[in-house]
């Protein structure tokens, strides 16, 4: 009897185990989307990614900024990729359907740092708000 309950303890672990990596897969799909978008100025890429709620902010003369999605996506014109520039993920963590990342986009000129809170609808993966901040590169940061 021991046994199989031992068993069954690891089986449930390595389930749990498994589902936990899939949920990070998805999130991961969904960023790396915005990441794709963002780089290249694809606002379907960036659209598949932000929910319609979202809103972006960020600090501005020392005030909060409020950015809501349609203006937000209305900044980018569709280009060839950036050069030199990539993104990353430093961190996600979730529970059930909400999740946190904090994202970097560096550039030849500026690092852009992201916190992105999402939720699971149908699903799918969304970032529903972010805030945001960059910082310019000098030569003693590169």
């Amino acid at each position: 009897m021991k046994k199989i309950t031992i068993g069954l303890m690891v089986l449930s672990c390595s389930l749990f185990a498994n589902a936990q990596n899939q949920e990070k897969i998805l999130l991961e799909k969904t960023i790396q989307t915005y990441f794709d978008g963002w780089m290249t100025g694809d606002t379907l890429k960036l659209g598949k990614a932000m929910h319609s709620s979202c809103n972006l902010k960020n600090i501005k003369d020392n005030k909060v900024l409020i950015i809501d999605r349609k203006n937000y996506l209305s900044r980018f014109k569709l280009r060839s990729k950036l050069a030199n520039s990539e993104g990353r993920i430093i961190e996600i963590n979730f529970t059930g359907n909400i999740a946190s990342a904090k994202c970097e986009i560096e550039t030849p000129e500026r690092i852009f740092t992201d916190y992105f809170n999402m939720m699971k609808l149908n699903e799918e993966w969304y970032i529903v708000d972010k805030i945001s901040t960059n910082i310019l590169k000098t030569k003693q940061n590169q």
